[in-house]
This record gives C-alpha cells, sequence and structure tokens, in this order.
C-alpha cells in the first residue's frame, strides 16, 4: 500500500503531468521559433516571383485581348463602310477617323451602331490611351498621323515575357 509521502515523490517526478507552466516540454523554444521563422521565409521570398510572374502574364493575356477586341471593331466598322451602311471621308479609305468613334457609334438609318462599349484601359500603362497608326503612316511608325484608324497598340515600353516589346505587339 502506497503511503501518501511516496505518492507525493512519484508527482514530483512527474513534472509536465501536474504542473504544465513549469514543463519544459511545452511550448517552442527560441531555436525553433527562429527555424519556423527562417522557413517561411524562405518559402514567401520563393513565392514572391511565382506571384509577379503570374501577375505579368495575366496582363498580357488582357493586353493581347483588348488589342483584339479593338483590332475586330475597327474591321468591323470598316466592313460596315464598305458595304455602304453609312458615310465616311473620302481620304479615310472606309477606317474610323479615332477609337472615339468606335465607342459613339455612327447612325445607320435612324439607329446608333456601336462597335465598342468603351476604350478598354492598358494593362501595361494602366491609361485608356493607345498608340494609334492611319493607313497613310509607315507599318513601324510611332507617330498618328491623324487620318483614321487603321491599327492600334500599346504605349509601352516594358518588355513581354517572351522578350518582345509591347509596343510591337
Amino acid at each position: 500500500m502506497a503511503t501518501h509521502a511516496s505518492i507525493r515523490d512519484s508527482i514530483a517526478r512527474r513534472p509536465c503531468s501536474s504542473q504544465p507552466a513549469r514543463c519544459s516540454e511545452l511550448g517552442l523554444t527560441l531555436v525553433e521559433l527562429i527555424i519556423t521563422i527562417t522557413i517561411l521565409s524562405i518559402l514567401a521570398g520563393a513565392a514572391f516571383p511565382i506571384a509577379r510572374f503570374a501577375y505579368k502574364r495575366q496582363a498580357e493575356r488582357e493586353l493581347r485581348r483588348d488589342l483584339w477586341m479593338m483590332r475586330d471593331a475597327i474591321d468591323a466598322y470598316k466592313d460596315a463602310a464598305d458595304k455602304g451602311a453609312f458615310q465616311t471621308k473620302v481620304d479615310s479609305q472606309n477606317y474610323p477617323p479615332d477609337l472615339e468613334t468606335l465607342v459613339n457609334g455612327v447612325d445607320v438609318q435612324g439607329k446608333k451602331l456601336k462597335f465598342l462599349r468603351r476604350i478598354p484601359v492598358d494593362p501595361m500603362t494602366g491609361k485608356a490611351e493607345w498608340g494609334l497608326r492611319s493607313m497613310q503612316d509607315e507599318p513601324d511608325s510611332d507617330s498618328f498621323g491623324g487620318q483614321n484608324v487603321f491599327d492600334v497598340y500599346s504605349k509601352s515600353d516594358g518588355t513581354a515575357l517572351d522578350g518582345t516589346k509591347y509596343n510591337t505587339w
């Protein structure tokens, strides 16, 4: 039969079971905390370039989509003008005079025919300003002649993930 003193001695030998505040096995030591923070820092440092790459790739997709949408609207305007749906200036070769005309639309038999809902924001510059080319401009020209809008391009001088310049897309 155990005595009161022997029970007290057995409890004293097991400090974690009766006195968790004094137990050296509970909680984190400073070394464990430093190791954990170091591992998390390494993982965060590796994730940041991946996130930046994904963001840039998404912006490039948006730029391609916006350019395609505006070029498609320019082509739709020209097709409608070529079919005689509305009159254009003689020297315009049936291309729109500016991007706002694609948004505002033209009158066709008493109805407004619109080609774009809005001029999109260039994801590379953050502005709704685009470089324009007319039929009279050189293909690689960066100055707009102002006669008509034949093509659009980004005004960004940045380089894409594939090594090309955004303003050449």
